[in-house]
């Protein structure tokens, strides 16, 4: 599943007058340097979930002639359901025997998704994020056994879940990468996460932590960018310019 249903609000005034997975990055609408490095990697069925602008993802998707795969929308046209809201709506495509991975539309990285997903079905996860040691204020907070435990926000002091104690020994702290590999499974611990129809995988994550096995994933050998900002879209059209 590709996230695509974002607003852009950063990149205005790109997203003004179109969707921000149309964005061109290095001449190329980031959208399409997602699908096509996920086909590269295998992948044969995608869901693109549209908001913002989605007739236009929809007709350049048929222009494209959905790059030769199965490509399905998940219509989000009404409301912006965001990233857990769009999982639970897009459950008719995603529910089956296999795992499926879910990528953000605005993430460009040249990361093994194949390496990825043997990781995830090798130590029998439920859910496997891709996270790294970057700087930043919010953080994953992962057990000496890989396994997600809390979050915090280093800035406010904040931690979640609820009465979880964050003791920096006995946790490591990493970002998440907007890349994960997720089981069906989930689908019985989401089906009874209440709340509002909109809400946030992460925080749904965090409320199940002990009853799903969710994991880190992280390597050093690959480039990644989040394409949510004028400077980091600069960043990563150099980086393109390097690699052509």
């Amino acid at each position: 599943m590709v996230f695509a249903a974002g607003l852009g609000t950063r990149l205005r005034p790109l997203t003004d007058n179109m969707p921000k997975a149309l964005v061109p990055v290095g001449g190329t609408p980031m959208l399409e340097r997602v699908i096509t490095h996920l086909i590269a990697s295998g992948v044969d069925e995608i869901v693109v979930n549209v908001h913002h602008f989605a007739q236009q993802i929809i007709d350049f998707l048929r222009a494209k002639d959905n790059f030769g795969i199965r490509i399905d929308i998940s219509d989000e046209s009404d409301l912006l359901l965001d990233t857990g809201g769009g999982i639970r709506k897009a459950r008719p495509f995603l529910d089956g025997n296999e795992p499926f991975l879910i990528h953000n539309a605005d993430i460009l990285t040249d990361l093994n998704i194949r390496k990825m997903y043997e990781f995830h079905t090798t130590h029998n996860a439920d859910v496997t994020l891709l996270t790294a040691d970057r700087t930043t204020s919010r953080y994953l907070l992962f057990d000496h056994d890989n396994c997600l435990r809390g979050w915090t926000n280093i800035k406010t002091g904040e931690v979640k879940p609820e009465g979880f104690v964050y003791n920096p020994t006995e946790f490591k702290k990493t970002a998440y990468g907007c890349l994960q590999v997720v089981s069906p499974s989930i689908f019985r611990e989401l089906e009874k996460y209440a709340g509002p129809e909109k809400f946030s995988i992460i925080p749904f994550y965090l409320s199940v932590c002990n009853q799903l096995k969710i994991v880190s994933y992280q390597q050093s050998d690959y480039k990644w960018f989040d394409i949510g900002s004028h400077e980091t879209l600069a960043k990563a059209e150099e980086w393109i310019k390097t690699t052509i």
